[in-house]
This record gives structure tokens, sequence and C-alpha cells, in this order.
């Protein structure tokens, strides 16, 4: 019986020492565990290296400080191996077209973020006046991929820069804010839409636009330079009357003002054919008066002068009387924001 009760209180004391190494044992193989799930979590979830910072910041900056909501800051890969489509410029425009493309905003330095031997098309989204530092800012091997979307009489420039031949269009839209669904240049006049692309990347950019659910004429050269000019004889036009005869929309001053808009757009017509020898297609005034309806509530305001009105006003009082005694009269009466010549 002695014997008997040293074998159990053996194997009692047994017991509890098993007891105590499987807890043990147990706590240790959860912390193991714990660790491992961290470490895993850790390495699935590794930051992507910051944007590379902008070494020539300068290059998209603007004197205007309402363009300051025209380019934002926008992260960008690093290179443009990703996205062979580059956009510079965070606007409206910009920020619209930029699905699967590189986005360089103000504070992205164009020079470190195109790759000198990369390839596609670089949309040029941005206001005229930073044209110039934008063009010098690109890699030279890359300004044939350079694609012009302004407003306005481009021709000087792109000549002084030897691109005259590069990609542009004649953006027939409208965006009033960014993220705002665009309004495209479809009409009753022209079903098939009033923009358009010629050049070297003016497939792919009216195939962007068509992602977009917006249309896009590919023309030739010749067929572009009489459209450039309309487009620009509408911009001069309505925002000139506009601002002349105080209206708040484009709407109002193709309405209200119906016979002064017409005689300033036969009178542009008749000067540009004189001065680069092209002939418009017939219809300048339905087709610009079926465009304003769409855009009815675009605001009026002479702006960019240097690259819109300025091509009219330079071609002198005996070719352009209307539109340069108008330009003279909101000056007078201090309507203006700049001088004239």
């Amino acid at each position: 019986p002695q014997s008997v009760k040293s074998v159990k209180k053996v194997l009692l004391k047994a017991s509890k020492i098993t007891t105590i190494i499987t807890m043990k044992l147990s706590s240790t193989l959860s912390a193991i565990f714990s660790l491992t799930n961290i470490f895993a979590s850790a390495t699935a979830f590794t930051p992507s290296p910051p944007s590379p910072k902008s070494l020539n910041s300068k290059c998209l900056h603007r004197s205007s400080p309402a363009s300051s909501s025209s380019l934002t800051s926008l992260p960008i890969s690093s290179n443009d191996d990703d996205y062979g489509t580059i956009v510079i410029g965070g606007g409206r425009i910009g920020s619209l077209i930029s699905k699967n493309a590189k986005l360089l905003g103000r504070n992205d330095s164009i020079a470190d973020s195109i790759n000198a031997d990369g390839e596609g098309p670089i949309y040029i989204a941005t206001r005229n006046d930073v044209l110039e530092s934008i063009v010098e800012a690109c890699p030279e091997k890359r300004r044939k991929d350079l694609v012009f979307l302004q407003n306005g009489y481009l021709d000087d420039f792109l000549t002084s820069k030897n691109l005259l031949s590069n990609t542009q269009s004649l953006l027939y839209l409208s965006v009033t804010a960014k993220g705002v669904e665009p309004v495209d240049g479809i009409t009753s006049v022209n079903p098939e839409g009033l923009t358009a692309a010629t050049g070297l990347h003016a497939q792919a950019f009216a195939d962007r636009l068509a992602d977009l659910g917006l249309k896009c004429n590919v023309v030739s050269a010749e067929e572009y330079r009489p459209a450039m000019f309309e487009k620009l004889i509408w911009i001069s036009t309505y925002m000139l009357v506009g601002t002349a005869k105080d209206c708040k929309s484009v709407g109002q001053a193709g309405s209200e003002h119906t016979q002064l808009v017409q005689d300033i757009i036969n009178e542009l017509v008749s000067a540009v054919s004189a001065k680069e020898g092209i002939s418009f297609p017939p219809g300048t005034i339905e087709r610009l008066a079926a465009y304003t309806d769409v855009v009815t509530d675009f605001p009026c305001a002479v702006k960019e002068f240097e690259w819109r009105n300025k091509y009219f006003y330079d071609l002198g009082d005996e070719a352009c009387p209307i539109h340069n005694g108008l330009l003279r009269e909101c000056k007078e009466a201090g309507k203006l924001g700049f001088d004239l010549p």
C-alpha cells in the first residue's frame, strides 16, 4: 500500500509538470504564430517610394493668381514607362483626360518626369502663358510628342519652336469645374461634333475622348487650318460682344446682339481669308451659333489677348474696323485688364 501511494504521488506530480510544460509550450507557439502574422502583414504592405522631388518646379509656375487652380500637385510614377501617355496640367481638361496616364501638376518637374527615350503623346492641358517653359523643359527628343490643346492662335509660337507640325486639337467642349461631366460640342448643325485633331497623335487623342463618350474628328492639316481660325473667331467674337454689352454669357450675347455678332464674324472671316489665303466651308455663322446654343451659359470675358483677339487687332482697322473699334470701346470703359498695342 505504501508503494502504491508513492507511485500515485509520483504520477500526480508528473501530471502537473506535464500540464505546466504544455501550457508554456502553447503560449510560446502562440507568440511565434503572432510574430509570423505581423511579419507577413508588414511584408505585404510595403509603402511605395515617394514621388521624385521637383528640381525644376518653376517650369509650371504661373504668374497669374487665378491660375493656381489649373495646375495641382499630384503624385506621379517614377518614370513614364508605366504609362505611355502623359498629361501636363491638372485643371479641368487635364483631369478629364488623365485616366491611364501620368498626370504632372504644378510642382512636378517636366525635365525629370519625362523619359527622354520614351514614346507616346504628351498632352499639354495648361494655359497658353506657360507653353514656353513647358516646351523648354521637355527633353528635346520628346518634343515631337507634345500635343497642344490650347485655344487661340498658336502658329507664331509653334513656328518659333519648330513645332508647327505637332499634334493640335480644337476642343469644342465645356467643363465648368473639375470633376463635372463635360458638355460635348455636338450641335444641330454638326451632329458629328466639332472637336477636331490633326497630327501624329490625333487618333490617339480621338480614342481617348471616345472612351469618355466625347466625339473628335481626325482631320488633315489642310482641313484643320480653317477650323482653327473658325474657333478663334468664335471665342474672339462672342467674348468681345458679351464684354462690350455687359452680357452674363455667350448665349445672351448671341441672342440679344445677333446682328453685331454676325457682322464681326463676317468681318473676321474675310480678313483671315485675305491674310492667310484660306477658304472657309460655307455656314460659319450657323455653325458657331449652334455651338453657342450648346454652351449657352459660358461666361464672357476678353482674356489671353495676345493669343486671341490680338491676331485680328494686328490686321488693322481697315481689315477689322468693327472688331477693333469694339475693343477700344471696352478699354475706354475699363472692361479690359490689359493695354491695347
